[in-house]
């Protein structure tokens, strides 16, 4: 037999306590053996591990190599710049790196957060006398005293009650605080049990005694922290992307400098020299500025997320987005407001629909008065200054019937309180005993069919009349439409006497006044999100640890299901159904989830995966931390959530508005497509760069483009307009799409096919073209060699670097998209691509006409007969794209 389902005096005896507490020499001896109330830290890999993984990721190691290969050539062969090219290439490294680090500390953050949660100090019971001792020294078979506003410091069987109320939202997820008592529990698990308080939980209302029976890491609290620890963290899409795409370019890179080097050497080139070329030829094929253009986009859309009140916390999680396809998401303050609200009122015959009703219709206060009087006095609630505003703490649900007896009947005094019957789970009602002018008021209050089977009476507009079974029947249909709608029904009955009436008959005799139904409500713009999020292709599934009825009336309320009668699944459903089950369960149309557990959640997330699904998950107590771990892209809020789920999570929403998902996901769409966007445009000059070491090699003319020049290409005259790529706004139908298929690739065959078989070519072809434009007019011959130094070598290497950074800026507006034409497109609305444009032409200014820069690069200014040259060759290069982009645009018609 489990502790709480033995009887006070047996669970005592079971962990060798007494009902005085523990001797001190006891509880010294069992710290040593159990250790301290605390939970501890999962090993885990070293920091500076960590840190050096950071610069060695698959994109990372192909830098490396470049810079290794450079550092050898000017070993090998001094004078030759690639020094400069080995420095450069380490520095975009370390940058990249130090970018990124400080995502490693989530972890860190969410055990510190789980250790935030624990009280520091308990009242013990040792040797029958209470003592203050900090929570860590708290063990197995110590009595502990717990009352209203305390935070419960470990597992605990209650041996004493007084209407005592906890809420469990961290540990289950369940929004209504739970009433206890300390007499034996038939339920098979602990969590499910009525004398059972969890570490890091907190009491509402009442007092009482408990007995710890686990600490630090076997407690619930410590289980879920173990979860949240080992869960495994999800690789994102985007990084399993730019891992494919960096050894596509690794491959590709080394094969064809191999070939190329080779061939070189074979045809007559000096080993050494071949090498040296074979290197340019990498470093032209790796795009160095990628990872730096890529995570300053993802930072920059960090940032206008924030200004939509999303905080990512974790860089690559703003494309995760993006790629959604499911989001499992919690119910309480997430899809609703946290706030117990009255909802439905029953006075008499009259069914009204809300609070506003009852203060529309005149005189009603007057005559229901005793109603709203035991909505404003019989409670277990504190009254509070903060802030110099009046507030109540307690029971939500109290908070919500004070409040709305105070917004319809404000002129209601307050009768001085007498006596007090609490709540507990046997009477599932309460009773307070007032004085007032006419006598005594005994107002009551509790489940319907604990109040209503002792009334003999009912108020009745102001008029007390005997109450029959066609009453009893009305009242009975109108309690089961409130409960069908998800709403909490209690009862309101009372009594008025003369005198006082002894203690056990006060709650005989009683006049019904009323039903009131209650409900946590939706948030209002929760509907509108879950229809866009339908709309968008992205499935919705609520995972709650709330009551099934009320978990379907709110998916029914906010449109997250369409049918009758959708799939509801319970935690004890749950644990009975095998993987295979559960996977062809989440088939159905509309399913929801309900009293589920932690490591429930997290089950439910692992199976999706295994369904080949984007998973999101949105969560804010203890309880969510594992799942947020095990999903693709974990959502905590801001407002509720708990620190743990914070820590966990990949990104908050800092107003804990469940619509700001929505666009945050249409955010992460327009990353991806703006990732392609400046990969086609990055992609477009690689190739520019490779053709001069292809026609060195295979056509014996000088090598157009050197590998500093080629350099400074990637890192500064095309930084900024790529970036600029990377924060274009979302196309206005990117959210009528549905979302992208997992086996879609980064580099896909049409933006291979466009970058390096259409636009790199032509781009190319330009770049070749001003080189020998300038030979010739120089006087070159085929055939001829000059020195490095050379005035006309220099002049003619620069008009190839030229016509690249010039041709660039116009394929900027070329790829801003794949089909529409530039007209439509147009060359304005996005400052930051302006800026990039301004920006690269000041530079390429720079690179001709300075001579820091010339000395640098190798390059000499090129005169205005190159210039000329150039001019037609954008529009030449514009016309052709916008042809492609017109055939395409009347295939996919057609089609």
């Amino acid at each position: 037999m489990r502790v709480h389902q033995m009887s006070v005096s047996d669970a005592i005896a079971s962990l060798r306590s007494h009902p005085s507490g523990l001797t001190s020499a006891d509880a010294a001896l069992r710290l040593l053996e159990y250790g301290p109330n605390k939970v501890g830290s999962v090993a885990g890999e070293p920091m500076a591990l960590r840190f050096a993984k950071e610069f060695t990721s698959n994109f990372s190691l192909i830098l490396w190599f470049a810079a290794a290969l450079a550092l050898f050539a000017q070993w090998r062969a001094p004078g030759q710049g690639m020094l400069k090219i080995a420095v450069a290439i380490i520095v975009v490294i370390v940058v990249s790196g130090l970018f990124s680090f400080w995502q490693e500390y989530r972890v860190e953050r969410a055990l510190a957060a789980l250790q935030a949660l624990l009280p520091q100090q308990a009242n013990v019971l040792r040797e029958n006398r209470v003592a203050r001792l900090p929570a860590e020294q708290l063990v197995p078979g110590d009595v502990i005293l717990l009352g209203q506003g305390d935070n419960v410091p470990a597992d605990c069987r209650l041996v004493e009650a007084f209407g005592l109320c906890v809420q469990n939202a961290a540990i289950t997820g369940e929004s209504r605080p739970k009433p206890l008592d300390a007499g034996p529990s038939t339920a098979l698990e602990p969590i499910q049990s009525t004398n059972i308080v969890f570490a890091g939980t907190s009491i509402v209302a009442g007092d009482g005694r408990a007995v710890v029976f686990a600490t630090g890491v076997r407690t619930e609290f410590g289980r879920i922290t173990h979860l949240v620890q080992t869960a495994g963290g999800e690789v994102s899409p985007l990084r399993k992307e730019i891992a494919h795409l960096s050894r596509l370019t690794a491959i590709l890179a080394v094969l064809i400098g191999s070939i190329f080097c080779a061939l070189g050497w074979v045809t007559g080139i000096a080993f050494w020299q071949a090498v040296m070329f074979g290197i340019g030829i990498i470093v032209a094929m790796v795009p160095e500025g990628l990872l730096p253009t890529l995570t300053l986009a993802l930072v920059l859309a960090t940032q206008r997320m924030a200004k939509r009140n999303v905080l990512i916390r974790y860089l690559p999680a703003v494309e995760a987005l993006g790629s959604t396809t499911v989001i499992c998401t919690d119910k309480t303050g997430t899809l609703t407001q946290n706030r117990m609200a009255v909802r439905e009122v029953l006075l008499g015959a009259r069914l009204l629909a809300d609070v506003a009703q009852l203060s529309r219709t005149p005189g009603l206060v007057d005559l229901y008065r005793p109603f709203f009087c035991i909505g404003l006095m019989c409670h277990d609630l504190k009254e509070t200054q903060i802030a110099g505003v009046q507030q109540w703490l307690g029971d939500p649900m109290e908070i919500a019937l004070v409040e709305m007896a105070q917004a319809v009947a404000p002129d209601t005094a307050f009768d001085p309180l007498l006596d007090k019957v609490p709540f507990d789970t046997d009477r599932m009602r309460m009773s307070t005993v007032h004085r007032t002018s006419g006598g005594i008021a005994i107002y009551v209050k509790g489940a319907p069919e604990a109040v209503v089977t002792r009334c003999d009476r009912r108020l009745v507009d102001g008029k007390v009349e005997p109450l029959d079974a066609g009453n009893m029947k009305q009242i009975a249909e109108v309690q089961e439409r409130m409960a069908h709608r998800g709403l909490r029904v209690l009862a309101f009955a009372y009594r008025q006497e003369a005198a006082a009436c002894e203690r056990e008959h006060i709650e005989e005799h009683l006049v019904f006044a009323g039903l009131v139904g209650l409900e946590d409500p939706p948030r209002p713009e929760v509907p509108a999100a879950i229809r866009r999020c339908r709309e968008a292709g992205i499935r919705v599934i609520m995972i709650t640890g709330d009551h099934p009825l009320t978990a379907a009336a709110i998916a029914r309320e906010i449109g997250l299901t369409r049918s009758d009668s959708p799939k509801l699944i319970t935690g004890d459903e749950l644990r009975a159904l095998t993987p295979s089950q559960l996977q062809l369960a989440l088939d159905a149309e509309d399913i929801i989830f309900a009293r589920a557990a932690a490591d429930q959640k997290m089950q439910i997330v692992e199976t999706l995966k295994r369904k080949k699904q984007i998973v999101a998950v949105t969560g804010d107590g203890v309880n969510d931390g594992p799942a947020l771990r095990c999903a693709h892209i974990g959502i905590a809020m801001g407002v509720a959530g708990t620190d743990v789920a914070k820590g966990a999570a990949d990104m908050v929403l800092l107003d804990d508005n469940f619509a700001a998902i929505v666009d945050a996901v249409e955010e992460g769409r327009a990353v991806y497509a703006n990732i392609r966007k400046f990969l086609t445009y990055v992609l477009v000059h690689n190739v520019a760069e490779l053709v001069p070491y292809i026609a060195f090699v295979l056509l014996r003319v000088p090598l157009a483009l050197t590998p500093i020049q080629a350099l400074s290409i990637d890192m500064s005259t095309d930084a900024l307009t790529a970036l600029g790529l990377g924060v274009e706004r979302p196309d206005p139908g990117v959210m009528r799409q549905p979302p992208r298929l997992q086996t879609e690739r980064l580099m896909n065959r049409a933006l291979a096919l466009r970058s390096y078989l259409f636009l790199g070519l032509i781009e190319a072809a330009i770049a070749m073209a001003a080189f020998f434009f300038v030979l010739h007019r120089g006087g070159w011959a085929h055939g001829a060699v000059f020195p490095i130094s050379s005035p006309l070598y220099l002049r003619a290497t620069t008009a190839c670097l030229s016509a690249i950074v010039a041709m660039q800026v116009v394929n900027v507006f070329l790829c801003r998209s794949e089909t529409k034409s530039v007209l439509t497109t147009g060359l304005f609305g996005n400052r930051l691509l302006g800026w990039g444009v301004v920006t690269e032409i000041g530079l390429l200014l720079l690179i001709n006409y300075t001579p820091w820069v010339n000395e640098l690069l190798g390059t000499r200014g090129i005169d205005t007969q190159t210039w000329l040259f150039l001019a037609p060759c954008g529009a030449f290069m514009l016309v052709l794209e916008e042809t492609r982009k017109v055939i395409v645009r009347r295939a996919r018609a057609k089609a």
